[in-house]
C-alpha cells in the first residue's frame, strides 16, 4: 500500500535527520524537522506520486505542471535554501530575486537533510560523496546566497573526504560557533551531462552511479 510505504519513507528520513541533528546539538530542529510532510497537501501528493526511489514532488511536478506539496513544504521549512529567496534590494539584480544568507543552524540542518535523503533513496548504493555529487548536479540551477553555497559545499566536501563523524564534530565544535569556512572546489555538471542524466531516467551512464532527485 503506497500510503504506508510513503509514511515509512518520510518517517525514516525524519529519524535519520533527527539522529544527525542530535549529534551536532540541534535538538529542537531534529525533533521538528519536516513535520509538514504529514500535512494533507504534502502527504496526499506523496502517496499519489510515490515511487520509492525519488521524491514524489518530482512526479507531481511532471504530472500537474507544478508541485503544490513542494511549494507548501519549502515555505514552512527553513533548512531549504528556497525558503530564503526574496526580492533583491540590489539595484543591479538581474532577476529581481535573490537568495538570502541562511543562518548557520539551518545550513547545518540542510546538510543533515541532504545526507538523509541520499541514504533513503540510494539505499545500498549510498556513499559519503553522494550528497556532494547531488549538489554538483544541481548547483547551476540554484538561486542561493554565495556564502550559504560556500558553507554547504564545504560541509559536503568534508563529509565526502573525512566521513560523517568528523564532519559532525566540526559542525558542533567549530562551524556552529562561528569558525571561518574555507573555499572548496566543486565540479558543476555541464548542461549536456544533465540532459543525458534526465533522458536516462535520472541515472548516471558514465560511472554507473545513481543520483535521484530529492525535491
Amino acid at each position: 500500500m503506497k500510503a504506508w510505504k510513503h509514511f515509512c519513507t518520510i518517517t525514516k528520513h525524519r529519524r535519520l535527520v533527527r539522529k544527525s541533528c542530535f549529534k551536532i546539538g540541534l535538538i529542537k530542529q531534529g525533533l521538528t524537522h519536516d513535520l509538514s510532510k504529514y500535512s494533507p497537501v504534502e502527504f496526499c501528493a506523496g502517496v499519489k506520486y510515490y515511487t520509492g526511489d525519488r521524491s514524489p514532488n518530482d512526479g507531481q511536478r511532471r504530472a500537474e505542471g507544478y508541485s503544490a506539496a513542494w511549494l507548501h513544504h519549502k515555505g514552512r521549512n527553513r533548512h531549504h535554501f528556497e525558503y530564503w529567496i526574496d526580492y533583491s534590494l540590489e539595484k543591479d539584480a538581474l532577476s529581481g530575486m535573490a537568495g538570502l544568507k541562511m543562518p548557520r543552524k539551518y545550513v547545518a540542518e540542510m546538510f543533515c537533510d541532504r545526507l538523509a535523503a541520499c541514504k533513503v533513496y540510494h539505499k545500498d548504493n549510498y556513499t559519503d560523496a553522494a550528497a556532494l555529487k547531488y549538489l554538483e548536479r544541481s548547483v547551476s540551477r540554484m538561486l542561493i546566497h554565495p556564502e550559504t553555497l560556500k558553507e554547504l559545499a564545504y560541509l559536503l566536501k568534508m563529509n565526502a573526504d573525512c566521513g560523517e563523524e568528523e564532519t559532525y564534530r566540526y559542525i558542533r565544535e567549530e562551524y556552529l560557533k562561528g569558525a571561518p569556512v574555507g573555499d572548496v572546489e566543486i565540479h558543476p555538471w555541464s548542461k549536456e551531462r544533465i540532459e543525458a542524466f534526465l533522458k536516462n531516467g535520472h541515472k548516471e551512464t558514465d560511472n554507473g552511479e545513481t543520483n535521484h532527485d530529492q525535491r
